[in-house]
């Protein structure tokens, strides 16, 4: 597959760019893989790169029932960071944003990463104590994050009001090396790769049933035909327990709606990601102007991917005193993802009940931040039986009581 490289951009401006070929090759499904992945967004394809390039396992199937990144790879607001309480949620996710650091060069394909910083805003007496905790906890993690007052705070955020009345600011936990990335060059990019591998990406693709011999998987029934596999990986987010009833088994997760919406373009105004759990609210700056906004989770389970009312009045009425600007803004677009949350607001990394399958699933409202990070563990668990990335995540966990309670650091925002 050609590189990109400035000399090439001037070679193809001379040929009006008719030279570039396909980002990825279009195939259809062979009748047998080594591995078949179910679920073509970020982590899937993450899971399917590391697989060719950390262990050589190139006969690969990536199979999508609609097209790739249209899930929540393509419906999140690109939010990049490790600062989590428990040790294992900071080795994965300080991986992961590891990894994003030097993506770009990697795939040869820029995803735009854009090492920001993230302020976590502490905004009751509670919250202060939470994220100096916190910064404790990472120091000793080797995660590089740190308190600061709120003159610092304003200081990186000159927009925001840190005197309002309900909820003043009183400071953040600040993580200078987060960031954001752009969402859909993340899966383009890790599509490329699998496809120089010699992977198959087979999009409009659904499984629509699990084949089994006693334990064991053998393949799966598509909308496409029967395919082989020896080994099997369920990277679905939402529809994870659609996918484990088909094999015969349950997840501890449920899935609900995560709604987010962007505003009109204005001229650069914030260049920090500022995160507000105390109100539900979280706001970053795109390449293109937008300010973009997330708040909670809906509060019933549903599998719908669209915007409601109540989610833009919700969430902006919690986030106009802490930024009063956005009150003269209109709003451009509004979307909704599927996010599958455990009990724990941890993800499920694990072998499954069933020989051959694994499953990558649980990260709730925060997965886009570990996608590197989940491809590289889940890569050496399935290639290998076993990665310490991933062995605290477990399905055992659940049966065991061994929880990893994330609920402050991923259950309101990312």
């Amino acid at each position: 597959m050609r590189r990109f490289s400035a000399f090439a951009i001037a070679r193809e401006a001379m040929r009006n760019h008719e030279g570039w070929g396909r980002t990825w090759a279009k195939r259809s499904p062979a009748k047998r893989y080594d591995v078949i992945i179910v679920g073509a967004g970020g982590h899937g394809l993450a899971t399917a790169y590391y697989l060719g390039r950390n262990f050589g396992i190139t006969n690969v199937g990536i199979l999508e029932k609609g097209w790739l990144g249209g899930g929540n790879t393509g419906r999140n607001t690109t939010i990049i960071r490790s600062n989590y309480l428990q040790d294992p949620s900071a080795a994965i996710y300080e991986k992961s944003r590891g990894l994003y650091e030097t993506l770009s060069q990697e795939l040869n394909y820029n995803v735009m990463f854009s090492p920001r910083g993230v302020i976590m805003l502490a905004q009751t007496h509670h919250e202060v104590r939470g994220y100096k905790r916190t910064a404790h906890a990472n120091a000793l993690q080797g995660v590089a994050t740190e308190w600061i007052g709120p003159e610092r705070v304003k200081e990186l955020c000159s927009i925001m009001n840190i005197d309002g009345p309900r909820y003043p600011v009183l400071g953040g936990l600040w993580q200078a090396r987060g960031g954001t990335a752009r969402h859909d060059a993340v899966a383009w990019g890790y599509a490329r790769a699998c496809t120089d591998m010699g992977m198959d990406i087979i999009q409009r693709c659904e499984v629509t049933g699990i084949d089994r011999d006693g334990e064991r998987v053998t393949g799966v029934q598509t909308t496409q035909g029967p395919i082989g596999c020896d080994k099997l990986g369920i990277v679905v987010a939402g529809h994870s327990g659609v996918l484990a009833k088909m094999a015969g088994f349950r997840l501890p997760l449920e899935s609900v709606a995560l709604q987010a919406l962007v505003s009109e373009p204005v001229k650069p105004c914030m260049d920090v990601v500022v995160m507000a759990n105390t109100v539900h609210g979280y706001m970053s700056q795109s390449d293109k102007g937008e300010m973009v906004i997330g708040g909670g989770t809906d509060g019933y389970n549903n599998y719908t991917q669209r915007g409601s009312f109540h989610h833009i009045e919700e969430t902006l009425r919690a986030l106009v005193e802490t930024f009063p600007m956005i009150s003269r803004l209109k709003m451009l677009r509004q979307w909704g993802g599927i996010v599958d949350v455990t009990g724990d607001r941890s993800p499920i990394l694990s072998r499954t009940p069933v020989e051959g399958i694994f499953v990558n699933c649980g990260w709730g409202t925060g997965g886009f931040k570990a996608i590197p990070g989940s491809g590289f563990g889940m890569a050496e668990l399935m290639a290998k039986g076993y990665s310490p990335l991933t062995a605290a995540f477990g399905l055992e966990r659940f049966r065991e009581g061994r929880f990893i309670d994330e609920s402050v650091a991923a259950g309101v925002a990312h």
